[in-house]
């Protein structure tokens, strides 16, 4: 019996010396699930030191007085529930962070309210004596403590299962696996050996004794998913926990030898009980765990009494490099790094001197500066670099001129931020250090860390300035853009106030010219009609040729005089009730000899019937004369072009057809676009403007419209329109519109 419970004891102790070695190897990382694994240790061995008490109670509650044991029992009751809402806290945290929900939020309160009552014994229950033995009687709520158990492990299985099923880190997975594994082989075991096994050999306290190994399962599966997980050196873990284990036991074998056995072997006195063994061993226990902390804490106050500039390095580095990572602008990141120095250093004064840059001189930052004179900085810059080394200590100098400039401004210590004081004489800037508050000289420790911080500093440093450089190009680049934007705000106004000249032009000279043009167009008509004599056939061809061009050219010129109204807005569709066939027909036989002129044969595939609609008679003449135009001008001699006019119950569509020299591809895209013209059609007919189809796309689309095209390079195009019959449709009620003056046909 007594080699199980020495056996628990050893293992509880050596659990929390382990986990003793794995916060201390940690405290760099500042884990919080390293410090709450810890925190479960050290209540874990709490509640098997309780347990054990307990083990007695039947045997030797006689020779004690049952409070005691009373005590351990509500001291047990409440390191257990302690211990499961750490379980349950740590698995928050470890092996991954969890979202903490309401079901979590109920389980930490549950197990915090049954700590609370633990104290009572509604909760815990108490020990009577009942015919001289001491006998157990649990309270009322004493099976709720079993209820947080089966909710803990639920809630963390739950957890655990979510976890694997969802991630996709292998590592993550594994460690979840040996938590659970450990977690299982502590249920299975504590259910045989506190629940089961009891039962068997009538609560045989051997059994109950080596159940309370059962959280260790559970420990040690996290011990070794810690390892696996190299979050730090195995070696020293095992370093420090082997050297708490050996403190552990000396300190208790060493305390037992003088408190026990001397006493009652050597000198003679009566042996303690088995109560006071045991309360000795826990003392003992105790005074080891605690000698260290005491160390530590006098340790503090003897240093703060004796060494006022101590301080420890690796925190002095931590905030530095805190410093250093959080800061990219130079004035900020150089201010941070001063207070930090000044108050791990304890230094009178500390400062930067910074090099020139392309966008700013040199820059000294911090305080003490302003006292040292320009003369005096250019010396310390111009003799230092022949000193092959980071840190300067101004006593330890030969060089006179530097010491003694040194010496009159206070300067106790330079350090050259150089990236390789061997290869590069010239450096980024000098941290400048005045003498410590203290009195005390700069000793080897205070050496190595300043050599350890310039080298970081020269790499932060060059990041600030490249960054300030890069800032101050964007400020400038930015400057220049603005200032050529602006030039050319108002080179385009200029040729807005341009464009517009020249639209105000083509607007006069259009109307200038379409009145003399009706006039020479009128009269050729006349000749051709027969009005001044007959005419031979040679001057008829010469007339008509005369007539077409001067046709032409009025189309041009509405072309030119439509496009001013589209700037202007003054682009207006006056729609009248028109019969479209006849509107085409008449446009075809003025040319049809054109056509025939070029050895083409054009045909009109005239509609037997035909609605009349509302058009806008003018410019839709325009846009079927462009189309038929273009046919006749981009097809080569011996060619064919149809011009077919149809309706369906909704739509009316025109299309003119022919074998010309088609559009290309690429081209066909800008084909309606103004003043484009493909390359082929420029080739064929050198005098177009490329306003035609722009024009007639306009007008198209204002009468609600829309452009027909299909074309392949040398095999023809169909170029046509399509309306929707309801927005043409002539109203209800409607007044006889006015005679449209007739357009002079050329007789065949």
């Amino acid at each position: 019996m007594l080699t199980v419970i020495s056996l628990l004891i050893f293992v509880a102790v050596s659990q929390v010396a382990i986990s003793l070695g794995i916060l201390l190897e940690s405290q760099r990382s500042k884990s919080i699930a390293q410090r709450l694994f810890v925190l479960l240790s050290l209540v874990t061995l709490l509640w098997t030191v309780a347990n054990t008490v307990l083990i007695y109670a039947d045997t030797r509650a006689n020779q004690f007085n049952l409070g005691y044991f009373n005590f351990a029992n509500k001291a047990g009751f409440c390191l257990g529930a302690s211990s499961l809402l750490v379980i349950f806290i740590f698995s928050l945290y470890y092996p991954a962070k969890q979202v903490v929900g309401l079901l979590q939020k109920i389980v930490i309160a549950f197990a915090a309210i049954l700590i609370v009552l633990s104290p009572f014994d509604v909760a815990s229950g108490n020990f009577v004596f009942i015919e001289g033995k001491a006998v157990y009687q649990s309270g009322i709520f004493s099976i709720v403590y079993a209820l947080l158990a089966l909710l803990v492990v639920g809630v963390v299985l739950f957890d655990s299962a979510y976890t694997i099923r969802h991630t996709k880190d292998r590592l993550l997975r594994q460690q979840v696996r040996t938590l659970l594994s450990g977690l299982c082989l502590t249920i299975l075991y504590a259910v045989t050996f506190i629940i089961i096994l009891p039962i068997v050999y009538s609560d045989s306290p051997t059994v109950y004794a080596i159940g309370y190994l059962a959280p260790y399962f559970y420990m040690g599966a996290t011990v070794y998913s810690l390892v696996r997980q190299k979050l730090f050196d195995v070696r020293l873990i095992v370093a420090r926990s082997v050297a708490y284990i050996m403190l552990l036991v000396t300190t208790a074998g060493a305390f037992a030898g003088l408190v026990i056995f001397v006493p009652t072997r050597l000198v003679g006195f009566s042996s303690p009980s088995t109560g006071q063994q045991l309360y000795y061993t826990f003392a003992a226990i105790v005074l080891a765990f605690a000698f260290q902390p005491i160390r530590k804490f006098f340790d503090r106050v003897t240093n703060n009494l004796f060494y006022q500039d101590a301080y420890d390095p690796q925190v002095f580095l931590d905030e530095l490099n805190q410093v250093i990572v959080s800061n990219i602008e130079i004035d900020p990141l150089l201010s941070g790094c001063i207070e930090t120095i000044e108050s791990h250093l304890k230094v009178e004064f500390c400062w930067f001197e910074v090099k020139e840059t392309s966008y700013s001189g040199r820059r000294l930052v911090g305080n003490n500066h302003k006292k040292l004179r320009e003369e005096d900085r250019h010396e310390i810059r111009t003799i230092s670099p022949d000193k092959h080394q980071r840190v300067i200590i101004a006593d330890e100098l030969e060089q006179a001129d530097l010491r003694r400039v040194l010496t009159r401004n206070n300067i106790a210590l330079i350090a050259r931020l150089a990236p390789d004081t061997a290869t590069s004489p010239s450096a980024a800037g000098f941290l400048i250090l005045g003498p410590k508050k203290s009195g005390n000289i700069f000793n080897k420790q205070d050496i190595r860390v300043l050599e350890i911080i310039t080298k970081e500093l020269v790499v932060a440093i060059q990041n600030s300035l490249s960054f300030e450089e890069i800032q101050n190009f964007n400020i400038k680049l930015t400057e220049e853009v603005e200032t050529a934007t602006q030039h050319l705000r108002q080179t385009n106004e200029r040729l807005r106030l341009l464009d517009q000249t020249k639209d105000d032009f083509i607007s006069m000279a259009s109307h200038q010219l379409r009145t003399p043009l009706t006039s020479v167009k009128g009269y050729l008509s006349m000749v051709l009609e027969g009005d001044a004599g007959k005419l031979n056939p040679k001057e008829r061809k010469l007339l008509t040729q005369a007539f077409s061009s001067s046709q032409r050219m009025v189309y041009l010129i509405a072309d030119l005089l439509n496009l001013s109204r589209l700037k202007t807005g003054k682009f207006i569709i006056e729609p009248s009730a028109v019969n479209l066939a006849e509107i085409i027909e008449g446009e075809v036989k003025q040319l049809i000899e054109t056509a025939a002129s070029r050895n083409l044969k054009l045909t009109y595939h005239k509609p037997k019937t035909f609605p009349t609609l509302l058009f806008d008679e003018t410019k839709i003449r325009q846009v079927i004369m462009n189309f038929i135009d273009n046919a006749i001008h981009y097809t080569p001699g011996g060619g064919h072009i149809d011009v077919y006019l149809g309706e369906t119950p909704h739509t009316v569509e025109l299309t003119v057809v022919d074998d010309g020299i088609g559009v290309s591809r690429h081209e066909q895209v800008h084909l309606f676009t103004k003043f484009f013209r493909a390359s082929n059609a420029r080739q064929a007919r050198p005098d177009g403007t490329g306003l035609g189809l722009y024009m007639a796309k306009k007008v198209i689309i204002a009468h609600g419209g829309s452009t027909l095209f299909k074309s392949q390079p040398s095999k023809g195009s169909t170029f046509g329109f399509t309306f929707p019959k309801s927005k043409l449709a002539l109203p209800v009620t409607t007044h006889q519109p006015e005679p449209q003056p007739e357009i002079p046909q050329i007789k065949s």
